[in-house]
């Protein structure tokens, strides 16, 4: 009734024909973590800028630390911040980061960063709030 294939799958014969490599699950984690941070660090320094902190800064040295580290070593790029900038909307973007990187860093089960991730998170949810931002917001 029906006629045999007489051809391999396409699927089979590119299965073997891979000639680049793939990186496993937990690389592309630390990849995707890296950036999120690489993000975050961005948005920090800007903070940062307008309105410097001892917390910030020390913020940003851990931040660079980690994405140093899942960068095997590299430190990050960092560009001069602009001096201009709403900082209650750069503090609603960096907890949006600091979000995602707690996701990322919770499915990898990095404790370092997740912790890293949750304080950012409170400290930037509590630049947001109207009580909390100096007469100089």
């Amino acid at each position: 009734m029906y006629e045999p294939i007489r051809s391999k799958s396409v699927h089979s014969t590119m299965a073997g024909a891979c000639d680049f490599p793939h990186r496993s699950r937990e690389e592309e984690l630390d990849i995707q973590l890296a950036g999120h941070l690489a993000a975050l660090l961005a948005v920090t320094d800007e903070l940062r800028a307008l309105t410097p902190s001892a917390d910030l800064d020390t913020a940003a040295e851990r931040l660079a630390a980690q994405v140093a580290r899942l960068r095997g070593g590299r430190a990050p790029l960092r560009a001069a911040p602009a001096v201009a900038g709403d900082p209650a909307a750069l503090h609603r973007r960096a907890h949006t980061l600091a979000g995602r990187a707690l996701v990322v860093a919770a499915s990898r089960a990095d404790t370092a960063v997740a912790i890293l991730a949750a304080e950012r998170m409170d400290a930037h949810a509590a630049g947001t709030d109207p009580k909390t931002l100096s007469p100089a917001h």
